[in-house]
């Protein structure tokens, strides 16, 4: 089919189309080398991580025979404490038998991690790891399947072009080398919809293999918001219900206080207490115990500066824990006047939340709730009523934080991450910003792929893994109201920054900030916004996603295996500790979570970049699919051996997989970019990818929709169930006390925190009884056991909860 007379200007603008025109900087490293620079790349990523993983071995093998115990008898091992196994669920006698019969030989824990038995790997980190290694499981077969015509069909009309010369190895793989008056441009369009399609059905069968958590599901607690403050008395909270809805049977009214100063002073109090504690048990043995108590201490060993000075650790740790006690107390004889206006209303049975729950669905429409005699002073024509999320979901100390102060606070913070990702850190921009000051300049002759392809791709890497940290640490400034809307806006921000940083930005060459912002805001600039949407089909550009996904193949998942991360965090924090309380304290916490969110975020980020160039560079999917094995047998690793057992909800899950599902619609974005700008906006093949396009939007719209109801449905209980923290008030007195809808501090905050005459022989924030007679402890190890045993671990229990604002 000839080109329409209306584009030759703009197809003659395609065929002259260069990388100078996209790179409008010196570029030394941008610009690419025969083939690529893959073999060099992908030869340097292999030593790098055969030595990465050498190296991790020889750790782990150093600190295997301590592992979850070098937690429970303080040893100081740096490597053991990081590179020992972290477990939540087996005891140390459980753990010393298992690494015995499992872990005899240098390289045993990578054979005993693929040999792994999935049963195995679910029973310790629970359902949530059966969900993610199904995912992963997923996504391996379908880009194994995708592999079949890849190369078997798209990469052979590719090569057979006749549009770039024979020495353009690399680029003669990729569409651009195919004649813009070929008929095997059909193909690519077709293959880049099936791709959808068959992604799209595996993405299907991975959510049938979901199995409601319906014992967490059904909740008769609702919580209300926008309730007056000067309402201190239940019963008129219990009254208006009782006349709106007749019959409607209220057995518990929580009210919520502002406890952010109760909370801090709360967690101040229990670590000076943790401190005298121990040096009260370490006092008995060894006589008093002089300390130096200012946080860099350890950097100055000087004695005759007031700051440095020791003092008696036993009278110290006294004096602060009175002095916060104090605070403390006086702090909660003032919190009962900070009323905030939400409460959490139990009812007898889950039908009656239901009512109400339909009744106020609409209220911010207009349409009026049931009223009763105290409507005007309950206000309830303002109320917003929400399903209840379970108690330990909630992050108590974030519940002041309300309305204008909120939203400002969250917009804030996100516009700071996108003018931070999107215009700064795009390891494009940075490399050309390089560029421009000379700083390449002695490497101009060298043409090295070493340069021009190694160092980009291991650039684009690290930007990727520092990024999902920012983000995380930004959803903590951002103080949601729960746990499960903390760790769901993760998931979707580290997906949508890493996407814009990794692949959309530099695909279209937006590689200085000049150009970017000419690129946003000039309107004759914007008349040649062709030759910016041409960058996505070079060669080279192709190369270096190319490059970017062995980087993060190879060197990426060996660094998750050393968890660098993790080994500096810790560092610094023993660094910077006073005594030996926080620095048994600071080991007994190095047992993290494993990030779900986080993990997902950088899986789909890779995956995108593969579904994106299949078609136009389809050399990337059989490395896509290295990436996917060697992560997934990272995963296992590190959730079995050096990460805590972790529950979340399933809205995580839900996530991964409508952003898994959108991937691929930049797979036909590029194939529609190519047809407008290489062919015409009249050509039959650009009507073809506009409608599988379109369709693909609207398939992948419906679905996320479809499953939403699927989800709702199975909120929905066939029988009435009772959870434990909606029990009748009868039966209080055996409900654990973390299970009501009152925080934490504020449940009996004096028990246990005042120790017995002997507190070597007492556990701290428990009853436990003492040890056997004739059974002595070290004061280290009894306190690590004290500490062992007063560890928060809050296992969340999760309910399908949207954010609450």
């Amino acid at each position: 089919m000839t080109v329409s007379p209306g584009n030759l200007n703009m197809v003659e603008k395609s065929r002259n189309f260069s990388a100078d025109d996209c790179f409008h900087s010196r570029s030394t490293v941008l610009q690419g080398q025969p083939f690529g620079g893959i073999p060099t790349v992908l030869f340097l990523n292999v030593i790098l991580w055969v030595v990465i993983v050498l190296v991790y071995s020889f750790l782990r093998k150093a600190a295997w025979d301590y592992g979850r115990l070098a937690l429970l008898i303080h040893n100081d091992s740096l490597t053991s404490l990081i590179y020992g196994e972290q477990s939540e669920k087996t005891s140390p006698s459980d753990i010393s038998l298992e690494m015995e019969h499992r872990d005899k030989g240098f390289y045993s824990w990578f054979f005993n991690t693929i040999t792994m038995k999935n049963e195995d790997l679910i029973s310790k980190c629970g359902d949530d790891a059966r969900i993610y290694i199904m995912f992963q499981y997923h996504l391996i077969i379908l880009v194994l399947i995708l592999c079949i015509p890849s190369l078997g069909i798209i990469l052979p009309i590719n090569y057979t072009g006749n549009v770039l010369d024979w020495n353009s190895h690399f680029g003669r793989t990729t569409i651009v080398n195919v004649s813009t008056e070929s008929k095997f441009l059909w193909l690519h369009s077709f293959f880049a919809f099936l791709y959808f399609v068959t992604n799209f059905l595996f993405m299907t069968h991975h959510c049938l293999g979901f199995v409601p958590k319906k014992s967490y599901k059904v909740t008769r607690t609702l919580m209300i918001t926008y309730v007056p403050t000067d309402i201190q008395d239940p019963e008129i909270i219990i009254k208006h219900f009782h006349e709106a809805y007749p019959g409607c049977v209220v057995t518990r009214v929580h009210f919520c206080y502002d406890v952010r100063t109760l909370i801090d002073l709360d967690d101040q109090r229990r670590h000076a207490m943790r401190g005298r504690l121990y040096y009260t048990a370490k006092a008995k043995k060894k006589g008093k115990v002089m300390i130096k108590v200012h946080p860099c201490s350890r950097l100055c060993f000087c004695k005759c500066w007031v700051c440095f000075k020791e003092v008696d650790a036993e009278q110290y740790y006294s004096e602060l824990e009175e002095q916060l006690t104090d605070e403390f107390n006086a702090e909660l004889n003032r919190v009962r006047l900070k009323r905030l206006d939400l409460i959490f209303v139990t009812f007898q049975d889950s039908r009656m939340t239901k009512h109400i729950l339909e009744d106020y669905k609409f209220i911010q429409c207009g349409v009026s709730a049931q009223q009763s005699s105290v409507t005007t002073v309950v206000k309830s024509d303002r109320w917003r009523v929400v399903l209840a999320p379970h108690p330990k979901d909630i992050i108590w100390k974030h519940l002041s934080v309300r309305r204008f102060h909120w939203w400002a606070r969250f917009i804030a913070i996100n516009t700071f991450l996108f003018l931070l990702f999107f215009f700064l850190t795009t390891p494009a921009i940075i490399i050309n910003t390089i560029d421009m000051y000379n700083v390449t300049r002695p490497m101009e002759k060298l043409k090295s792929p070493i340069v021009t392809q190694f160092f980009p791709s291991l650039l684009l890497w690290a930007f990727t893994v520092i990024l999902p940290l920012i983000v995380y640490l930004s959803a903590f400034l951002e103080a949601h109201w729960t746990r499960s809307a903390q760790n769901l806006i993760i998931v979707h921000k580290c997906y949508i920054f890493l996407v814009f940083m990794v692949v959309i930005l530099p695909s279209m060459g937006l590689t200085s900030l000049d150009v970017f912002f000419r690129w946003l805001f000039d309107i004759y600039y914007l008349e040649q916004a062709s030759i910016r949407f041409q960058c996505v089909f070079l060669p080279d550009n192709g190369a270096f996603f190319v490059n970017y996904v062995i980087t993060s193949a190879l060197i990426g998942t060996g660094m998750e295996l050393l968890r660098l991360g993790s080994l500096f965090l810790y560092t610094t924090r023993l660094f910077f500790s006073r005594s030996e309380p926080e620095r048994v304290h600071i080991r007994m916490n190095q047992a993290m979570d494993f990030q779900y969110g986080r993990e997902y975020a950088w899986t789909l980020n890779v995956f995108s970049v593969v579904m994106a160039y299949s078609i136009t560079c389809p050399i990337i999917v059989p490395f896509g699919l290295l990436y996917l094995c060697m992560k997934h047998v990272t995963d296992r690793y590190n959730m079995y051996y050096s990460y805590a057992p972790t529950k979340l909800n399933e809205q995580i899950h839900m996530a991964a997989v409508h952003q898994a599902v959108f991937a691929p619609l930049l797979g036909l974005l590029w194939m529609l970019f190519f047809s407008v700008l290489r062919l015409g906006t009249l050509h039959a093949i650009t009507f073809f990818s506009l409608s599988t396009l379109i369709v693909s939007m609207i398939l992948a719209c419906v679905g996320t929709f479809l499953g939403k109801l699927r989800k709702a449905s199975d909120y929905e209980p066939e029988e009435e169930m009772e959870t434990v923290f909606d029990l009748e008030p009868s039966s209080t007195s055996s409900t654990p006390t973390s299970l009501l809808y009152v925080a934490t501090v504020l449940q009996e905050p004096e028990m246990n925190l005042t120790p017995a005459s002997s507190p070597a022989r007492h556990t701290y924030g428990t009853m436990n009884g003492q040890p056997e007679e004739g059974e002595e402890e070290s004061g280290v190890r009894g306190f690590a056991r004290e500490l062992d045993s007063a560890q928060f671990q809050e296992g969340l229990e999760l309910e399908g909860q949207s954010q609450y604002h």
